[in-house]
């Protein structure tokens, strides 16, 4: 009985979605949008047999042309082995070549194309077939590994086959929807299942992990493919596998169409990804904090910390708000608020729904970049002091996001440190910040400087204090 049902309702989205015209995206053309079937009131149980026996195929039909094959071909260096070399002398690095394979979707008809970045990685030749057998050479306009999306473009004569996009936020949990790539490069293969979960946050594949979670197969040579709903729109691209065996489980992981589009249109106009930066620390509401916080469930993300004259703090976010919703979308953690606030680009705005005392109200962030002030004013400390050797920069949002480190560190960071050097003797080592020298405070690469010059060369003894892997260290240096 729960098999039929289970086929029913797979039937009845089909019929719908085998009449429907081709959909019109309301946020490319201001044009209103007619309903289809992500609408809750088309969902509905078939009438009779025959609509249970209808077939994808005309989704598969339209779909299908504007998922492309990409094929990536990197050259890497070797040193032959030292083992023979003891024989032959040396031989210098020995060239090899690795073939990859991929897939992507056509999102222009100029010839854009979106994959994973993944794919693309360190390629030094890339080659795209579409599904007509038509082959061209590709060149890159974006990747971000951040996002783990690439953008590629191909020159062609004649318009090309495309993908529309879904609506943001159309998918639903138990939609029906197809998985378009090319698996195991046997060739372009069509798998069905639907939409498992939403918001999957703990996928360690990207920095913004915020995934659609689908049990249509998705395997090796999928990546980059198109997860396409019922109106045969783009609600995703296939990005990653959970797998003990290298063969799909059934667990297949798509970036939401939200950021896909956020990359397209980055690679289409600026030609680079700027992510945008909140300024506030935010944590997960567990059932813990929300009992010391007196609320019925857990729910939201808790503003922990706020940057000075960030985003956020500019706008009057305040610590200990509690994030519910950013435009609109309920945020369950912290990974989804920083997922939704990266999907706007720079200089919009976005709609924060925050209890605070137990009110809910709205505040609007602007969107903006991580400031890089200070100047990291990079420099090699020289002279007679146990930081001779090292080289030292002033932290900053944008700086610390370059070095990956967390972005409200400030102050003095120690980038490298010359072998045999005063700075290596006494033991200091990158990622070290300098926080007291001669029992100054050192907010400042010139505050370095200034202690280090003059009469102090003359010095034997060096008080200092640093942080190491979040602990203070406390030494007197003698020269």
């Amino acid at each position: 009985m729960n098999r039929i049902a289970i086929l029913a309702i797979a039937a009845v989205l089909t019929t719908a979605a085998c009449g429907a015209q081709e959909p019109v995206d309301e946020a490319l053309t201001g044009a209103p949008q007619s309903e289809t079937l992500a609408d809750a009131d088309f969902r509905e149980v078939p009438a009779s047999q025959g609509q249970m026996m209808l077939s994808f195929a005309p989704i598969v039909r339209e779909a299908a042309p504007a998922v492309v094959n990409v094929y990536s071909t990197r050259v890497t260096q070797r040193r032959m082995d030292p083992f023979f070399e003891r024989f032959f002398g040396p031989q210098g690095p020995q060239s090899d070549v690795q073939q990859s394979l991929g897939s992507g979707v056509i999102v222009d008809p100029s010839g854009i194309i979106v994959t994973n970045n993944h794919v693309v990685e360190q390629a030094t030749e890339l080659r795209v077939v579409l599904n007509d057998r038509r082959e061209f050479e590709a060149e890159i306009l974006l990747a971000d590994d951040r996002t783990d999306l690439a953008v590629l473009r191909v020159i062609t004569d004649e318009p090309l086959p495309t993908l529309p996009y879904a609506q943001p936020g159309a998918a639903q949990i138990g939609d029906i929807v197809l998985a378009i790539g090319n698996p195991f490069g046997v060739g372009q293969t069509v798998t069905s299942g639907i939409v498992s979960a939403l918001a999957r946050t703990e996928v360690g594949v990207t920095d913004f992990a915020f995934f659609i979670q689908t049990d249509a197969a998705i395997n090796p040579g999928n990546s980059g493919g198109a997860l396409v709903n019922m109106d045969g729109q783009l609600i995703g691209v296939n990005s990653a596998i959970y797998s003990r065996s290298g063969g799909s489980n059934g667990i297949g992981f798509a970036i939401p169409i939200e950021m896909v589009r956020r990359v397209v249109d980055a690679a289409m106009t600026d030609g680079e990804l700027i992510q945008p930066w909140l300024g506030a620390r935010l944590q997960t509401v567990t059932g813990t904090i929300a009992d010391s916080l007196g609320l019925d469930r857990p729910q939201g993300a808790l503003v922990a910390d706020l940057y000075p004259g960030s985003a956020a703090a500019t706008a009057g976010l305040e610590q200990g708000d509690i994030v519910l919703a950013i435009d609109g979308v309920d945020v369950n953690d912290e990974a989804g608020a920083n997922f939704r606030y990266a999907t706007r680009a720079i200089g919009e705005e976005a709609a924060f729904s925050v209890m605070r005392d137990g009110r809910r109200i709205d505040v609007t962030i602007p969107v903006r970049v991580a400031p890089a002030d200070p100047d990291p004013d990079r420099q090699v400390i020289g002279g007679r002091n146990p930081l001779a050797g090292a080289e030292l920069a002033n932290l900053s949002p944008a700086f610390n996001d370059e070095l990956g480190i967390d972005p409200f560190a400030r102050g003095v960071i120690v980038l490298a440190v010359q072998r045999g050097s005063a700075a290596d003797y006494f033991g200091l080592r990158p990622g070290d910040r300098v926080l007291m020298l001669q029992d100054r405070r050192i907010d400042r690469v010139e505050d370095v400087t200034d202690v280090v010059s003059g009469e102090n060369d003359s010095k034997s003894s060096w008080p200092i204090a640093i942080e190491r892997r979040g602990q203070r260290v406390e030494r007197t240096l003698r020269l």
